[in-house]
């Protein structure tokens, strides 16, 4: 190269953020042509887009190994320093990165720039300062400019991924390793972009464009960002210390975790530097270095012989393998090129195709194709082998294989690695359509590699947003962090979008955002979305607390829905009668909302209460009961309106006839068995009932309410007794009847001989729904012996049923005092005739079919029943007979039966004997009985 006397070469030295590379691209543009080499494909694209706004594109070329774009009046050329076309003669030549020249593999071809790319006018070599003394030892005449970096450098020690500050840039030295610390930042930070030397230029600037335009606040890395990349880092993280470098693992040295960590604050912005993940703490002296940008000088420079002989193979390979005297330059390892050809000389049919300096020039130059693909020597040797054939034959690849091979990579489908093998496999085909001379058609097919990295560019670039970007989140938190007023919305599902973007579901007012990955993952998602979600929670309360009753409900677990969605559940409070309420409001929604939702919830509650229980509550308020009758109020209050006989036997025993009637004008009914509310019985005051009373015993599991309708239901050992009394039933055998339709059995009971024995009339079973069999077990869980006998069947004459006479006669009161082998109280007086549910009569055994006559020897089978209080023997736990009391009343608790017996003290009266249904009833009226003043005044006349 001719140069000219008064061509100045300046070397620009100095640490990261100097503005080196900004102060070239200035020089180039000063004059009338220029060159300017970058040591990644990625930075050249960087700085061609940004003189190509500059300049526009009539003027700028673009010169990688994948990548050629010439215009016709091209003045400034934009290369790989491998690409660099230093025989054109340029004004201006600049190489960036000097200090590559100490680089293992790619280390001769900087030093070869060094040495031999000049400009006519200016040429300038940037870098770090450890490249002054080799500069100034094999460039004669040239200047140094120091540059000072234009912000602060510091270290701040090791941190956790989670708690790394954004804009952060965290390095990785593996593919493994990159792909790792991506996937923990998506789920902790919402995601991350990617950026490896691998990357083809498309895929690579879409990702970092997710970065500068603060869609992520986060950038994994390779080392490839310490090329020159100029991205707005605050902090740079490395995640290893050690690399490999293709042969060995190796420390990074202190010059290149500088190179690195410079990336970190831009132009006047201060950055900083540590380690994270498994990286250990870097030593005093290494910090030091780094924020002192002083490092040992380079010594030795990589070097390969440039003036290659074409001559013969051996002296192509000689001429490689030249040794330098220069004690500041060292032979280079054999490259991927020089191992290539060798492996190819070694095959006798190539070896024999080499009949010329032609077709050894030929051989270097297909050498000279990268093994992209990252595969076998051997391989790699067969494909090169495979092309020198087609140019050494017919001067031109074959169009159909070549076809076929790209072909065979336009696939868009698979995962990141399949995209990311095909794109390495591409840039193969890219570069040997870049020669010259190599294809017929250059621009076609230049253009259709192009087009299918492109295609691969944009499908990598997807996955990656895919796997290592959460968009929702990330677009949330930059919205937040621009502090913008988020956009929520909720449809009639319950689904929140905020800013478009589905979050989750709002169930009242908790929000359940959907699932994510990891815990940390969703932390950041309630934290982006949140805030927006708090001026909806203030409008659904308001809309909570204008909505109607009809619209709340309770479960029987103590649960409070609206519609169908929880909102909160009943606690004990200090009146069982009123309970209080937890509502089910997420923290973030304030206290305001809240206590609108609890006090709107107790609203309801009260109302509740105060409708299906007002026979009770307005029992409980009546002031002129008094003395034993409000005695006995308070303890069907606290019952909740159903309490067995037993327990307050001796209280109604007391009571007058005046505090009877009293209490019957709210609705108590004295059953033999019960003394009840008949209105509590039905279904929706029997399930509060069941909550109330739950919740005020503290139960951690409530019993449900029968389904409605049923006279009667199992009976289950595992089952508290009171829980029946407290669902409206009373154990009797195998199954529990419900209190109302004991009753009127009783009534029924009380005219037959059950001393002489009777047997069941199908009044009975009609009323208890229940099977001759079951009918037979429920009568011995009420103290009555069951004799079974079998007789010819005969057909019984048709008679008015029963059942109609017993509903006529359902209002008519029947108190009478008993002995202790019968009913004490009649319940007939109280039975509401209209509780007894249509179910009943569905379970009565149906009747025999109407047909042709059976024989008079067929045998039934029927039961004859006695009162005999004694205790069954069956697979229940045996049951203790007590003695019952002068009106019949059992012991509390469930299937004591009443004992018939003489009272202790007294002998037994020498008197006929009567079997009738009970003992003799004595002279003394029953006050219970609505009679009683009408009877007492016909004894008086008497």
């Amino acid at each position: 190269m001719n140069i000219r006397a008064n061509a100045r070469t300046v070397a620009v030295l100095g640490p990261t953020n100097t503005g080196k590379t900004h102060y070239a691209i200035e020089r180039m543009l000063a004059h009338r042509t220029g060159v300017i080499g970058l040591p990644l494909r990625l930075l050249a694209r960087e700085v061609y887009d940004r003189i190509l706004a500059l300049r526009g594109p009539d003027c700028v070329a673009l010169v990688t190994g994948e990548e050629r774009i010439v215009p016709d009046r091209t003045q400034y050329w934009v290369c790989t320093v491998e690409a660099m076309p230093i025989e054109i003669g340029a004004d201006f030549v600049a190489v960036d990165e000097i200090q590559l020249c100490a680089d293992p593999d790619r280390g001769h071809v900087f030093t070869d720039r060094l040495l031999h790319a000049r400009g006519l006018h200016e040429t300038l070599f940037m870098g770090s300062d450890t490249m002054r003394s080799a500069i100034a030892a094999l460039v004669p005449g040239v200047q140094f400019q120091r540059r000072e970096r234009l912000s602060q450098l510091t270290y701040s020690g090791s941190r956790k991924i989670s708690r790394m500050p954004p804009r952060s840039a965290i390095v990785g030295f593996s593919v493994e390793n990159v792909y790792a610390i991506a996937e923990l930042i998506r789920r902790q930070k919402g995601g991350c972009a990617v950026v490896m030397g691998a990357l083809s230029p498309r895929t690579r600037n879409a990702q970092v464009a997710l970065y500068q335009n603060g869609d992520v606040d986060f950038l994994v890395a390779t080392d490839a960002i310490g090329m020159g990349l100029n991205l707005d880092i605050k902090h740079v993280a490395f995640s290893a210390t050690h690399k490999f470098d293709g042969h060995r693992m190796r420390p990074l040295n202190p010059d290149e975790l500088a190179q690195i960590a410079g990336r970190a604050g831009r132009y006047q912005t201060s950055g900083s530097f540590g380690v994270t993940g498994e990286a250990r703490p870097l030593a005093d002296e290494v910090i030091s270095a780094i924020e002192n940008h002083e490092f040992l000088p380079v010594r030795k420079l990589q070097w390969r012989n440039g003036r290659l002989e074409f001559g013969t193979i051996a002296r192509l390979i000689a001429s490689l393998e030249h040794q330098t005297q220069n004690e500041w330059l060292t032979r280079a390892r054999d490259a991927d090129d020089l191992t290539a050809l060798k492996t190819l000389v070694a095959q006798p049919e190539t070896l024999d195709r080499l009949t010329s300096p032609r077709d050894v020039r030929l051989l270097w130059d297909v050498c000279r194709i990268p093994d992209f693909r990252g595969i076998s020597a051997a391989e790699h040797a067969g494909l090169l082998a495979r092309v020198f054939e087609f140019l050494q034959g017919s001067g031109r690849i074959a169009p159909d294989w070549l076809a076929r091979n790209i072909q065979r990579i336009d696939r868009t489908d698979g995962d990141i690695d399949a995209l990311s093998r095909r794109l390495a496999y591409i840039r193969t085909w890219t570069y040997i359509t870049q020669r010259k001379g190599w294809v017929d058609d250059e621009k076609h097919w230049r253009a259709a590699s192009r087009a299918v990295e492109d295609r691969l560019s944009d499908a990598l670039h997807d996955r990656l947003t895919q796997r290592f970007v959460d968009r929702r989140t990330s677009v949330l938190m930059r919205r937040l962090k621009q502090k913008e007023s988020l956009v929520a919305d909720v449809n009639d599902k319950g689904e929140v979008t905020v800013e478009g973007e589905l979050i989750g579901r709002l169930e009242g007012f908790r929000f359940r955002q959907d699932k994510t990955d990891s815990p940390d993952e969703a932390k950041t998602l309630r934290q982006a979305s949140i805030s927006a979600l708090v001026p909806l929670f203030h409008l659904r309360a308001d809309k909570f607390y204008n909505a109607p009753d009809t619209e709340f409900d309770f479960t029987e677990q103590g649960g409070l829905m609206w519609g169908d969605t929880a909102v909160g559940k009943l606690v004990k409070g200090d009146d069982p009668m009123r309970p209080q309420i937890t509502a089910f409001v997420d923290d973030e929604a304030g206290h305001d909302v809240a206590e609108k939702v609890r006090r709107r919830l107790q609203h309801f509650m009260d109302r509740k209460i105060a409708a299906l229980f007002e026979p009770l509550l307005n029992m409980s308020r009546d002031e002129t009961l008094s003395g034993l009758a409000r005695g006995v109020a308070f303890q069907l209050v606290e019952a909740m309106g159903v309490i067995p006989r037993e327990q307050i036997a001796q209280d109604i025993k007391a009571l007058d006839q005046d505090a009877r009637g009293m209490l019957r004008k709210h609705g108590v009914r004295f059953g033999q068995y019960t003394v009840f509310l008949p209105l509590l019985l039905k279904p929706a005051p029997t399930r509060l009932r069941l909550v109330l009373k739950s919740l005020a015993e503290g139960l951690d599991e409530f019993p449900e309410s029968p389904p409605a309708g049923l006279v009667t239901i199992p009976h289950l050992s595992e089952i508290p007794s009171a829980h029946y009394s407290m669902s409206g039933y009373r154990p009797a055998g195998a199954r529990a009847i419900r209190i109302d339709m004991l009753e009127r059995l009783a009534d029924l009971l009380r005219g037959c001989d059950s001393r002489a024995g009777f047997e069941a009339t199908p009044d009975m079973l009609s009323i208890t729904g229940t099977t001759l069999e079951q009918f037979a077990d429920m009568m011995q869980g009420l103290g009555y012996a069951a004799e079974k006998g079998e007789r010819p069947k005969v057909k019984a004459e048709p008679v008015p049923s029963p059942v109609d006479s017993a509903a006529d006669t359902a209002g008519v009161p029947a108190e009478e005092d008993t002995t202790a082998s019968a009913p004490a109280d009649s319940a007939a007086a109280d039975a509401d005739s209209s509780d007894a549910p249509a179910a009943a009569d569905a379970d009565t055994p149906a009747p025999e079919p109407k047909g042709a006559e059976k024989p008079e020897d067929q045998i039934e089978l029927f039961y004859t029943f006695t009162w005999a209080p004694r205790p069954r023997r069956d697979a229940r736990p045996a049951r203790k007979p007590q003695q019952a009391d002068a009106r019949g009343d059992q012991r509390k608790g469930q299937g004591q039966k009443p004992k018939t017996g003489k009272p202790k003290g007294k002998k037994p009266e020498n008197k006929p004997r009567d079997y009738s249904a009970g003992p003799r009833k004595s002279d003394r009226i029953d006050p219970d009985n609505p009679f009683a003043a009408a009877l007492m005044g016909l004894k008086t006349k008497s």
